[in-house]
């Protein structure tokens, strides 16, 4: 799994750097330059991370949304080799089995962000491996993912694993390739190319 977060990381700095630091994300509201500030602080400064897991609390939300805009106000190149360089040697994300854990989903998601905030977009061809990767993060975050969901969900990539990740009545069973149920699952539902029946 190291290896497909390092590169995730090394994907998300080359989207960054070609779209730029004023291009649009799927993060509502947020540039490239917010992006990458977004990054970088939650690799720096573990004192953001309460209002990324509760962004409902206003207090905890709004500090890090306070630390973002301050490293926002860094060259965009800046943010761009700090992102690069991973994270400092003090932060929990240094360590190797958190990092891998806690940046594979993020990395590709945020990829994507960038990616499919243009016109003409096309998905990318992944490693297998990478794939399976992102489908076993999938996995094991999906019931948290699903938890206010009404009904049952079954996910489903073609040609290979499904797994039921919520009983319910009735079931929607969601239908795409292991990077695409995971921008679906993550909210970008508008750009994910999945099949809901």
């Amino acid at each position: 799994m190291r290896q497909f977060s390092a590169f995730g990381r090394q994907s998300l700095v080359a989207a960054l750097r070609h779209s730029g630091p004023d291009a649009p994300t799927l993060c509502e509201g947020w540039t490239g330059r917010d992006l990458a500030a977004h990054i970088v602080a939650r690799e720096s400064r573990p004192d953001t991370g309460p209002g990324l897991v509760l962004p409902q609390v206003p207090l905890l939300a709004g500090w890090t949304e306070t630390v973002r805009k301050r490293y926002a106000r860094r060259g965009f190149d800046e943010l761009l080799a700090e992102i690069a360089a991973g994270p400092p040697a003090l932060s929990p994300f240094s360590l190797p089995g958190f990092e891998a854990a806690a940046n594979l989903s993020e990395f590709f998601i945020h990829t994507e962000d960038v990616r499919r905030a243009h016109p003409g977009w096309l998905p990318r061809d992944l490693d297998a491996g990478y794939e399976r990767a992102l489908w076993e993060a999938l996995v094991r975050s999906a019931r948290l993912l699903f938890r206010d969901h009404r009904r049952g969900v079954v996910l489903v990539v073609p040609g290979g694993p499904r797994r039921r990740v919520r009983t319910g009545a009735s079931t929607d069973v969601i239908t795409g390739r292991p990077g695409e149920l995971l921008m679906y699952t993550s909210g970008r539902r508008d750009h994910a190319l999945v099949d809901v029946t």
